[in-house]
C-alpha cells in the first residue's frame, strides 16, 4: 500500500490555493467564524439556482405575468456583475467603475451602443441605481430580471405600468420571499443529496483549527431548522462517532440578519429545544456550544473576549460577509469564491493564446510607435515648422502606408485571439476577475475587503492552522518588466 501524502506536503491542486491580499498570521487568530450557505455547505449551484428560479417564476405567474415559457439559463449572468435598474441593463465594469460590457435584457450591447450609454458614466456601487451581484444566490434573480426586461420592452407587461426600477424591486421582493417563506428550503431539506455537494475535507479543516486551539463560531442568516438539517447532513457523517456539528462550534448564531448583525444591536434568543427549535430571550453569558438566533457581533466579541484582527471570518457574500465585517469591525476576512477553480482552469487552458496575444500586442505597440513617428514626420515636413525624421516627404508617406498595412494585418490576427481569451469561463462575460485587460469590479472589491480569498473552506488544509500567509509584492505600471 502506498503511503498517503499530506495535503501540506503535496501542495494544493490548481485553483485550490489560499490567495492573500493582506498578510495574515493564522497563529495570531483566536476565533474563526463561518457563514454556512456556499461557505461551510456547498451546493450544486445549477440545481439550487434552477429551483430558486422556478419558485420565483411560479410566484410571478400568480401575478398573472406571462412567464411560463421562461427557463433558467445558468450562463446568462455571473457573480460580480452590476444591475443598472434605471436602464434595465446588466453590466461588467472594471476596477474603476468604467463599463466594459453591458447587456440590455438578454441582448449584449454592441460597442457603439455601449459607448453612447456609458462613456460618461461610471458604475458607482454607492449609487441607488446600481445593484451588485454579491453571491451565487444572485444567479436566479439576475437571470429572471434580464428575461423580464425583454418582456417589458415587448409590451407584454404593459398593464403593470412598470419601469425597470419597479420591475427589479418586484423580482427582488419575490426572490427574497422564495428564500424566506420555506417552501424551497423544505424541498432542499427533503432531498439534500440533490442539492448539497459533500466535502469531508471541510470537516477535517475545521477539526484541525479546533484542536489547534481556535475557537469556532457559526454565523448564518439561515433559520435554525434549515441550519440544523444542512449541517447535520454535510458534517455529522464525517465527524468522530458520537459527536455532532454543534460540538465543533463554541457558538452558533442563526437568523443573524447580516449585514445588520455587524452594524447594530438586536435581541438575542437561545434555542432551548434543538429538535423543535423552541426559543427564549437570552441575557448574560453565552453557553458553550450554545445555539442562538439574532444578537449582534459586538456582543459576540464581548462574550468571547476578542475583537478586531483576532477574528477571522469566512463567507461567500461579498458585501454581507466580507465588506461589512471588515469595514465596521476590522475583522480579518476570507471570501469563499467557489467559481475560482473554474476561473483558474479556464485561464490555464487559454495561457498559450494569452501569451500569443501578449506578443502580438507588444508587436503592435512597436509598429504603432513607428507609424505615429512617421505621421509626425510627414506633418512636420508639410508644414515646415521643425526638422523632420525623414527629409524625403514621398519616402516618409510611402513608409507610412507600409506600416499601416502591417498594422491592419496584425489587427486581423489579434481580433480572434482577443475574442477567444474574452470568452474564457463564460461566453458572454469572460473571466470573473477580469474586465478586458484590467481587473473587474469584483476583483477590486475582493482586493479591498478580503484579506484572503479561496474557492472552499477545505483549502485551509494546505496551509495548516499555523501558517503565515504572505501577500505578494504589489505591481505598479512603472515596475521593470521581467526579462524573458
Amino acid at each position: 500500500m502506498s503511503e498517503a501524502k499530506s495535503p501540506v506536503a503535496s501542495g494544493p491542486p490548481p485553483g485550490r490555493g489560499l490567495y492573500c491580499n493582506r498578510t495574515l498570521n493564522l497563529k495570531s487568530i483566536k476565533v474563526v467564524g463561518f457563514d454556512m450557505d456556499y461557505t461551510l455547505v456547498q451546493y450544486h449551484t445549477k440545481d439550487w439556482e434552477k429551483r430558486a428560479y422556478e419558485h420565483l417564476r411560479a410566484r410571478l405567474q400568480q401575478r398573472g405575468w406571462p412567464v411560463g415559457g421562461l427557463e433558467f439559463d445558468a450562463a446568462l449572468v455571473m457573480r460580480g456583475l452590476i444591475v443598472d435598474i434605471e436602464r434595465g441593463n446588466i453590466l461588467k465594469a472594471n476596477r474603476f467603475g468604467y463599463v466594459k460590457q453591458a447587456m440590455h435584457g438578454t441582448r449584449m450591447l454592441e460597442f457603439d451602443a455601449l459607448r453612447r450609454t456609458y462613456s460618461r458614466t461610471m458604475a458607482e456601487l454607492a449609487l441607488s441605481r446600481y445593484r451588485f451581484m454579491n453571491t451565487l444566490f444572485s444567479l436566479s434573480e439576475g437571470c429572471m430580471y434580464a428575461q423580464l426586461v425583454d418582456l417589458l420592452d415587448r409590451g407584454e407587461l404593459a398593464s403593470e405600468h412598470l419601469g425597470y426600477r419597479e420591475l427589479y424591486q418586484i423580482v427582488r421582493d419575490n426572490i427574497d420571499a422564495t428564500h424566506t417563506e420555506g417552501e424551497l428550503k423544505a424541498e432542499v431539506m427533503a432531498n439534500p443529496e440533490r442539492f448539497v455537494e459533500l466535502d469531508p475535507d471541510t470537516v477535517l479543516a475545521l477539526l484541525d483549527l479546533h484542536h489547534a486551539g481556535k475557537r469556532l463560531v457559526l454565523i448564518t442568516n439561515s433559520e435554525w431548522e434549515y441550519t440544523q438539517a444542512m449541517m447535520q447532513f454535510a458534517f455529522d457523517r464525517f465527524l468522530p462517532a458520537g459527536t455532532t456539528w454543534r460540538e465543533l462550534f463554541e457558538v452558533s448564531v442563526c437568523s443573524a440578519r447580516k449585514p445588520e448583525y455587524f452594524e447594530r444591536a438586536a435581541p438575542l434568543f437561545e434555542v432551548v429545544d434543538q429538535q423543535l427549535g423552541l426559543l427564549r430571550p437570552h441575557l448574560g453569558a453565552l453557553k458553550n456550544h450554545g445555539c442562538y438566533l439574532g444578537g449582534h457581533a459586538t456582543l459576540l466579541e464581548q462574550q468571547l473576549g476578542v475583537s478586531g484582527d483576532e477574528i477571522l471570518y469566512l463567507g461567500d457574500h461579498m458585501f454581507g460577509d466580507v465588506h461589512v465585517s471588515k469595514s465596521v469591525l476590522r475583522w480579518r476576512t476570507c471570501l469563499i469564491l467557489r467559481e475560482l477553480e473554474d476561473e483558474i482552469a479556464a485561464a490555464e487552458r487559454l495561457a498559450p493564446s494569452q501569451a500569443e496575444l501578449s506578443r502580438r500586442m507588444a508587436e503592435k505597440e512597436q509598429l504603432e510607435g513607428r507609424y505615429y513617428a512617421l505621421r509626425l514626420a510627414v506633418q512636420r515636413h508639410k508644414l515646415g515648422y521643425a526638422p523632420s525624421v525623414d527629409a524625403d516627404l514621398e519616402s516618409a508617406a510611402k513608409n507610412l502606408g507600409v506600416v499601416r498595412t502591417a498594422l491592419d494585418l496584425l489587427d486581423a490576427r489579434i481580433g480572434p485571439l482577443a475574442e477567444k481569451t474574452g470568452r474564457a469561463l463564460n461566453d458572454r462575460w469572460g473571466l470573473l476577475m477580469r474586465a478586458g485587460n484590467d481587473k473587474s469590479q469584483l476583483a477590486r472589491q475582493v482586493e479591498r475587503y478580503a484579506d484572503v480569498y479561496t474557492s472552499r473552506v477545505s483549502n485551509f488544509l494546505f496551509a495548516t492552522p499555523f501558517a503565515y500567509l504572505r501577500s505578494p509584492r504589489g505591481s505598479l505600471p512603472h515596475d521593470p518588466q521581467p526579462v524573458e
